[in-house]
């Protein structure tokens, strides 16, 4: 089958049809996470998170690029020192003007901010857990590399990849680091993510948080009673 974009209207739809693909992890909160990249992962999460009844946290991640050509990513960096830089002979090169012109150190503090604000969780929380990481698209696949080594850091029980689309070249290489991935449409060339969506609005940290804020009061409400004990 041929897939012409776009495929959904929003990311809470593609949320919603990637939940399908996880059915079997329904309901297991008690060794269950989803794992949202902040900001575009999130909608498509927490759609997934309503579907599953799962719990949803943040693990922030950045994009390390040159001012001057934002959307040309050169590298990216994640909790734990985890950087990574795009391959090739000139991998030493961008990793050496990074660093020596502040980008990289400017996406760590921005890395910091956005732990902060989203409640990112420690790594001892994750260890032992199932986690299924989710992002909205993958085209190069480096923020999503550099997420993934770093939860591997956490040592959780088994990590899976969950995306509505990705680069096909790039799911490859990303499928050698988890032990499952699901993803609605895998697409040679990937230019741009935003093309598989009819809206794909860039997201504000406020939105993200009352996306947060909805999926914790919802997992609170539904948490089971305790057993009432006896006389």
């Amino acid at each position: 089958m041929v897939l012409r974009p776009p495929l959904w209207t929003s990311r809470h739809e593609a949320g919603l049809a990637l939940a399908e693909a996880f059915t079997d992890r329904r309901g297991l909160r008690a060794d269950t996470t989803l794992v949202a990249l902040p900001r575009g992962g999130v909608p498509v999460a927490a759609a997934m998170a309503a579907q599953l009844e799962l719990p949803l946290v943040t693990w922030s991640v950045r994009k390390v690029a040159d001012p001057s050509r934002p959307e040309l990513a050169v590298g990216a960096v994640a909790a734990g020192g985890v950087v990574v830089w795009r391959n090739g002979e000139r991998a030493l090169r961008r990793a050496t003007t990074a660093t020596r012109q502040g980008w990289l150190r400017d996406q760590e503090l921005e890395l910091e901010r956005r732990q902060r604000l989203f409640g990112d969780p420690p790594g001892d929380e994750l260890r032992g857990r199932h986690l299924i990481v989710v992002d909205d698209g993958i085209a190069t696949g480096m923020t999503v590399k550099a997420a993934l080594l770093s939860l591997r850091r956490v040592q959780p029980a088994s990590m899976a990849l969950a995306v509505p689309v990705v680069d096909r070249e790039v799911a490859d290489e990303l499928g050698r680091l988890v032990e499952r991935m699901e993803a609605l449409a895998v697409v040679s060339d990937l230019q741009a993510v935003g093309m598989w969506y009819e809206h794909f609005e860039q997201l504000s940290d406020r939105q993200v948080l009352a996306l947060l804020q909805a999926c914790r009061a919802r997992m609170r409400s539904s948490v089971p009673a305790p057993p009432v004990s006896g006389p």
